[in-house]
């Protein structure tokens, strides 16, 4: 891929991607309003003739798609998130390329809500997506097995819908999603503490308001992280100084442990721009107040965390002396405290029905780290027998192919048909994830995808 592709993609991505990462409680939520314009779209040209619906529905707008020879079965797609604006709408395509014709051409019927809410609402997403379900069958009939699979946010919200309605779904496909629920918004915690700590000899929480201007440019000096643009952009390894060697390999152990890809998705990720300077996109995690939509506290916590800076895992003096000195966030008793539909509904590992996951390795925006801890959860539910997990060698946050994609939602069909469970890769054992050719029994890039991932041995 030519340079200027891969830029162009990046920038692409930093518009989809916008930061989800803990925000101030809202007191007062917008008048959310359907782009009702947004929801007309077309017949592809190269599938299955297929009969389009869109309109309103429970306040959120929707999308059905029914091709003609429809085999009874339907999918719901659930998109990620689209940013704290009063507007509701579908983007131009909800989808990768392939991945709707091949639905359609397998007689796949699909429906997707824009919800009724916008912002970080998981528990708004399950319950929209649940009543467009039931929407579908008086609009084209009742279906004979419903799945549920989504991106990002959607993964989070495919996660809790096959954990809250066992009797609609027979099975949910959760893609490069927040399926550790608060691991996620904790790693955020993590950018920033570890790297105050290592470059400035101190930390703390929460950040001043210029911390991004002020504060991260001297940090990103000390680690090594602040190179001169002109010669280096993505293309080529950061100056790391020894913190920055540091903050690099608890970087990697924070997000998901030793594993293949993790060079190339620390560069790429240290390299998107961002409305405060080159390779500032991850440092902005850091700038919120521990709080998201629908909780009454703080969420995030790292008093438990046990810090490493190398991969042995006794610890040193220096581990010793950080581990103490970093700042220690704890969160309120009612921040977690969740039950039910409230918002951020915990994935809690109790699964009703067969689950499949995609997660690139190198996604360090939702890192492979709520891999570990969604296997962990339904090994602790006893469940480890409805969940298949397969990692992706790709560096970006969402970027499957739709060989993948595909692979990955038909293996799921037949499993929940047939009882058959498919094959996964191994997640809890840190020697199998940090082995060479880990990531490449389901990485299909025969049309070009993961160009920045590690080539299999």
């Amino acid at each position: 891929m030519k340079k200027t592709a891969v830029l162009v993609s990046m920038l692409i991505a930093i518009v989809l991607l916008a930061p989800i990462a803990p925000a101030s409680a809202k007191s007062d939520e917008p008048d959310w309003w359907v782009d009702e314009t947004s929801l007309p779209f077309e017949a592809l040209e190269d599938a299955a003739p297929a009969d389009q619906y869109w309109g309103v529905h429970t306040n959120a707008g929707y999308r059905i798609e029914v091709p003609e020879n429809w085999n009874g079965d339907l999918i719901m797609w659930t998109h990620g998130y689209r940013g704290e604006d009063s507007r509701l709408f579908f983007n131009e395509s909800e989808f990768p390329d392939g991945y709707r014709a091949w639905m359609l051409d397998q007689g796949y019927a699909w429906a997707a809500s824009t919800y009724s809410k916008n912002s970080y609402n998981v528990a708004t997403g399950v319950k929209d997506t649940h009543a467009l379900s039931r929407r579908f069958n008086g609009i084209v009939g009742k279906p004979d097995n419903i799945y549920v699979a989504g991106y990002s946010m959607g993964g989070h919200i495919a996660a809790v819908s096959a954990e809250t309605y066992g009797r609609t779904y027979s099975g949910a496909m959760p893609l490069c999603g927040v399926v550790g629920d608060f691991e996620l918004f904790d790693y955020f915690l993590d950018l920033s503490l570890s790297g105050q700590q290592l470059a400035l000899g101190a930390s703390s929480f929460p950040v001043a308001d210029d911390y991004l201007e002020a504060t991260v440019p001297t940090i990103k000096d000390a680690l090594g992280m602040n190179p001169d643009p002109a010669s280096w952009f993505l293309f080529g390894d950061l100056p790391l100084t020894s913190a920055g060697e540091q903050y690099k390999q608890l970087l990697e152990l924070r997000s998901g442990g030793d594993r293949p890809n993790f060079d190339e998705a620390f560069n790429y990720w240290n390299s998107i721009p961002s409305g405060t300077g080159l390779g500032n996109f991850l440092w902005e995690f850091g700038t919120g107040d521990g709080t998201v939509g629908g909780s009454p506290g703080v969420v995030i916590s790292n008093d438990d965390v046990v810090y490493q800076l190398d991969l042995d895992p006794a610890i040193s003096d220096d581990e010793a002396n950080f581990n103490d000195s970093i700042a220690r966030v704890s969160a309120d008793p009612q921040g977690r405290k969740r039950g039910g539909l409230t918002n951020p509904p915990q994935v809690t590992g109790d699964l009703k029905m067969p689950v499949l996951t995609l997660h690139n390795l190198g996604d360090l925006f939702v890192p492979f780290h709520n891999e570990v801890a969604y296997a962990q959860d339904a090994a602790d539910q006893g469940k480890s027998d409805l969940l298949v997990q397969r990692a992706i060698r790709g560096v970006s946050h969402c970027g499957f192919t739709s060989g993948e994609m595909i692979e990955g939602m038909s293996d799921l069909i037949a499993w929940a048909e047939t009882g058959v469970r498919p094959e996964g890769d191994v997640v809890l054992d840190p020697a199998v994830v940090a082995s060479e050719n880990y990531g490449c029994a389901f990485t299909r890039s025969d049309d070009g995808g993961h160009t920045l991932a590690t080539p299999c041995p």
